[in-house]
């Protein structure tokens, strides 16, 4: 015998539909991390200024674009903890090793222009360039330069140019220093050996590597408060004084000039808006000025970069993996692709990253050497990827004591 059919069903469901509607449109809203992220970059602020509240930090800048606009824009704190004017999204800060990517960026489009070859050995155009493995030398290319894949060990002759020895020689010493493996084979940070692009800038273009990067990017993207050097920046009109821990306070001290004798490495100077502007066209926002086959080829991973991933907090929990491109790190954040850089140098510290498949990118920068504020880029991130929330600002737990 058939079974009767069930009128009430399908009436119930009628009555249910608009209700099941407006779940399904917020279950949906819920799982787009796309939805209203102007108001997170809202929320971003309010964390960041209670952040730099409760931390007792100088001054910072931040700086959040999504789709490629900017959706953010701040200044936090003072340029000096003694002279008490306001950080304002213009205020120069230093960079520190976010330059690199402006490194690799420049070899890219010179690499376009036919002026270099991203494989060719740079003993081509730097003859007097030898390590103490002369085969060896004759292997180091401009990528494995920019990817640290040069073969020496981790900050090759860095506390030498910390004691202000000049880098000329540094780089003449290269040839003295030992190879922890063959060119190609191993990572190894670096900012002496990176700084040697300049020197291929120069050999093939027969102008300074600073000019170069102010022509070819600084200008034509409108980053008109970035600048190299010292004295650049103590010229700007507003700039964020170092401040190093003394007493159990910071206090307000000179820009080191030793960096800045490597200008690839870590010789910029820049605003928040004008990394705004940056990170921008590292999105591909600008093709007019970085072509997308250009993006790809300085974002594609390199080596990998393993000591990444083994941090506590938000790497340890975040990343799956960790590379080196051409002057960014590039890395697997709970499965997405994450471009990211930070820097750090006597009395400033800095970080820029960003999602390609999402469109939103962060930058911050500050005048002190306080660790509170990388926790913005994981809060940023996580916020940005739909990925449950975290207090990544929390100060971490103590250490365990050992027996």
């Amino acid at each position: 015998m058939p079974r009767k059919k069930d009128s009430t069903a399908p009436r119930l469901v009628r009555l249910l539909a608009p209700a099941l509607l407006a779940l399904a449109g917020l279950a949906h809203a819920a799982a787009d991390p796309r939805q209203d992220f102007s108001q997170e970059a809202r929320e971003l602020e309010r964390i960041a200024e209670q952040m730099v509240a409760r931390a007792r930090i100088p001054g910072m800048a931040m700086a959040i674009v999504e789709d490629g606009k900017v959706v953010s824009l701040r200044g936090y704190g003072v340029v000096d903890s003694k002279l008490r004017d306001p950080v304002t999204p213009d205020t120069a800060f230093r960079i520190a090793s976010l330059s690199k990517a402006f490194a690799g960026t420049i070899s890219g489009l010179l690499v376009r222009d036919g002026a270099m070859g991203w494989d060719s050995p740079i003993v081509n155009q730097l003859p007097a360039f030898t390590l103490r493995d002369g085969e060896a030398a004759q292997r180091i290319t401009v990528r494995k330069i920019l990817s640290h894949q040069v073969g020496l060990a981790y900050n090759t002759y860095d506390r030498d140019l910390e004691a202000d020895q000049p880098y000329p020689l540094l780089a003449q010493k290269l040839s003295q220093a030992p190879l922890t493996c063959s060119p190609g084979e191993c990572y190894g940070y670096q900012n002496i050996a990176f700084s040697l692009v300049g020197d291929m800038v120069f050999a093939t273009t027969g102008d300074f590597y600073a000019h170069q990067v102010e022509k070819r990017i600084f200008h034509p993207l409108g980053m008109y408060g970035a600048t190299f050097g010292r004295d650049e920046l103590e010229a700007s009109p507003s700039w964020a004084r170092p401040h190093v821990r003394s007493g159990g306070t910071w206090v307000p001290v000179r820009p080191k000039e030793n960096y800045y004798r490597v200008p690839p490495a870590a010789g910029i100077n820049a605003s928040a808006r004008d990394m705004a502007q940056w990170l921008i066209a590292q999105m591909g926002h600008r093709p007019d000025v970085l072509p997308p086959e250009l993006l790809a080829e300085i974002q594609e991973p390199q080596v990998e970069t393993p000591g990444e991933i083994r941090g506590s907090g938000w790497r340890g929990e975040r990343l799956r993996a960790a590379h080196y491109a051409l002057g960014w790190r590039v890395y697997d954040y709970a499965g997405h692709t994450v471009v990211f850089h930070g820097g750090a140098v006597q009395g400033y510290r800095a970080l820029a990253g960003f999602v390609p498949e999402r469109g939103v990118g962060i930058v911050v920068l500050w005048n002190s050497e306080s660790t509170a504020p990388w926790g913005l880029l994981p809060v940023t991130l996580d916020r940005a990827l739909g990925l449950p929330r975290k207090d990544w600002l929390a100060p971490p737990p103590p250490a365990r004591r050992r027996r």
